[in-house]
């Protein structure tokens, strides 16, 4: 990805395992840029790629290209207000480009999983909502609330349907909310940086009073590294910032 964190995972593993070979693969929508990892684009070690997970034959070709044996799944669409306005879209992306993508991985796999890994980021919204001061766990039923959160809850199924009736080897992560640098300026905290840079209102939900928690992007980069190499298959892991704000406070 050159989205925001997919910049952060990708510039990590470039740099951390000069042994592997990193292959970058994004559509460069909307909230991709390759100035993102302009910095590390003239390693040898890293590979871009450009094209879609929904397109089965494009997969199929890079994993032969490359030999992939382990896959970050980082590609999705993931802003809540747009999913209001297109939800087939995010359902598209979201769910039937995991599909394509898991099965890009099976074929090209052969079913034979050892030594191979399919790793998706998912997000804490398909928890639902938290009661005041409660977390979520690994056990929290899922209820998504949004198109968004319901997308990422069925691509989450969809991974581990495939682990649990092919045996794929996969892992799923939760997060809480990234920010941190290139964070596209539709999300809350670069929207407020750049109205207040620029003498604009500053739009908040009714009283402001929803609570999130936030992550730094490149701790979360950290914690994608050590499920990829130290997760146990089949888990679902939460990545949490321990940092809760209400949205006024956080705006002021």
């Amino acid at each position: 990805g050159a989205g925001f964190i997919g910049s952060h995972v990708v510039r990590l593993l470039v740099t951390k395992y000069p042994a592997y070979s990193i292959v970058n693969l994004d559509k460069l929508t909307y909230a991709g840029n390759l100035e993102n990892l302009k910095d590390i684009e003239k390693k040898p070690n890293y590979h871009f790629e450009k094209g879609d997970i929904l397109d089965l034959e494009f997969l199929a070709s890079v994993f032969k290209k490359y030999t992939i044996d382990g896959v970050i799944h980082l590609a999705a669409e993931s802003h809540v207000d747009r999913s209001l306005h297109n939800p087939t879209e995010f359902a598209n992306t979201n769910i039937i480009g995991t599909l394509t993508l898991l099965r890009a991985a099976q074929t090209a796999w052969h079913n034979n999983y050892e030594n191979k890994v399919f790793y998706h980021i998912s997000t804490d919204e398909v928890y639902g909502s938290a009661e005041h001061g409660g977390y979520f766990t690994e056990l929290t039923p899922v209820d998504p609330r949004s198109p968004y959160s319901a997308s990422k809850a069925s691509s989450d199924h969809f991974v581990s349907a495939f682990h649990n009736s092919f045996g794929m080897p996969t892992l799923i992560s939760r997060c809480s909310n990234n920010y941190g640098p290139f964070h596209f300026p539709e999300k809350l905290i670069p929207l407020m940086i750049n109205n207040i840079i620029n003498n604009k209102p500053l739009p908040v939900y009714g009283a402001g009073e929803n609570i999130r928690d936030w992550l730094f992007v490149e701790d979360h980069a950290q914690a994608i590294d050590a499920i990829f190499h130290k997760g146990k298959v089949g888990e679902i892991y939460n990545i949490g910032g321990n940092n809760e704000w209400r949205n006024i406070d956080l705006v002021n």
